[in-house]
C-alpha cells in the first residue's frame, strides 16, 4: 500500500527562506508562498527554477494555503529525480511499510508503537514480539545526492542524529536490538553513506555504533504517477549503505 498525496499542483520554485517559507509561481502563473516543511540545510534539494508539487488546503485556520511537497531535479543522465522535501511524511511511509511487513529485516514482530521513549532519547518506532523480543528503530530522511551520485547522511551537521546513534548503541549493549533506518526519499539516490564531509563527528558516531551492535538499513522510496502528476509514495526495496565512502568531488567535472 502507498501513501497517497492529495491533488497535487505544479509549479517552479523561485526561493526558500526563513526556513518555512517557499516562493513559487504556479503553471496558472501566480505566485505563491508555500509553507516548507523542512527545517533543515535542504542541500541539493532547495534548487530555485526546478518543477515543484504543492499540496493546497482550504483550512480557514491555516495560515498558508500551500505545502511544498516534492521537487524535480535534473539528473546527469538527461533524466528526472523526484525528491520529497516534506519531512513529516517519513515516518508514515516508514510506519505503513513496518506494519505491512514490506522491510524484510524488520518483519515479523507483532507490534508496533512510535515515539519510544529511551535514556537520553526518543526514538521513531518500538517493535515488540513475545518470540522476536523488542526492536528499537530511528529513522532518518535521505535527499542530499552528491556530485559523485551518490547520497549522503546529514545535509548539515546534526548533533540531535549523534544522540540518536549513542541511544541506539546504548540500547544494543544492553542486549536490545537496535537499528537505524535510512529512507531514501530521492528516486535518483542508489546507496547511502555518513557525510562526513559535512559533519564528520556524525559519521564517526555511526561508524563507531555500527561496531557496537546497532544495524545500518536503507530503503529507497517509489513515488507513483496518476494523471500525469505524482499520486503516491510508497518504501521501496533496500539499498546498500557504505561505512567509508567519502565523496570525491572531482567527479562529473568536466
Amino acid at each position: 500500500m502507498a501513501m497517497d498525496y492529495p491533488d497535487l499542483v505544479p509549479g517552479v520554485l523561485l526561493r526558500r527562506y526563513k526556513r518555512f517559507l517557499a516562493d513559487i509561481r504556479l503553471d496558472d502563473g501566480r505566485e505563491v508562498v508555500a509553507h516548507c516543511p523542512n527545517t533543515g540545510s535542504m542541500r541539493a534539494v532547495n534548487v530555485p527554477g526546478c518543477r515543484v508539487w504543492l499540496a493546497a488546503s482550504d483550512n480557514p485556520a491555516r495560515k498558508l494555503a500551500w505545502t511544498w511537497e516534492l521537487i524535480e531535479l535534473p539528473q546527469p543522465d538527461g533524466s528526472v529525480a523526484l525528491a520529497s522535501v516534506h519531512t513529516g511524511r517519513t515516518n508514515r511511509i516508514v510506519e505503513e511499510a513496518l506494519r505491512e511487513g514490506r522491510i524484510a529485516a524488520l518483519a515479523g514482530y507483532a507490534s508496533l508503537r512510535r515515539e519510544a521513549r529511551v535514556e537520553g532519547a526518543r526514538l521513531d518506532f518500538r517493535l515488540d514480539d513475545p518470540v522476536r523480543g523488542t526492536a528499537y528503530v530511528e529513522v532518518k530522511q535521505v535527499t542530499l545526492k552528491e556530485i559523485d551520485g551518490h547520497g549522503y547522511f546529514p545535509d548539515t551537521v546534526s548533533e540531535r542524529g549523534r544522540n540518536h546513534l549513542l541511544a541506539l548503541a546504548s540500547l544494543a549493549e544492553q542486549g536490545e536490538r537496535a537499528a537505524l533506518l535510512f529512507c531514501v526519499a530521492h528516486t535518483g539516490i542508489p546507496d547511502v553513506a555518513p557525510a562526513v564531509h559535512l559533519d564528520p563527528a556524525y559519521a564517526a558516531t555511526l561508524r563507531e555504533v555500527a561496531g557496537r551492535g546497532v544495524e545500518v538499513l536503507a530503503h529507497g522510496c517509489e513515488i507513483g504517477w496518476r494523471d500525469g502528476r505524482p499520486a503516491a509514495i510508497t518504501l521501496a526495496g533496500p539499498l546498500s549503505v557504505s561505512l567509508t565512502r567519502q565523496v570525491n568531488f572531482a567527479l562529473g567535472i568536466d
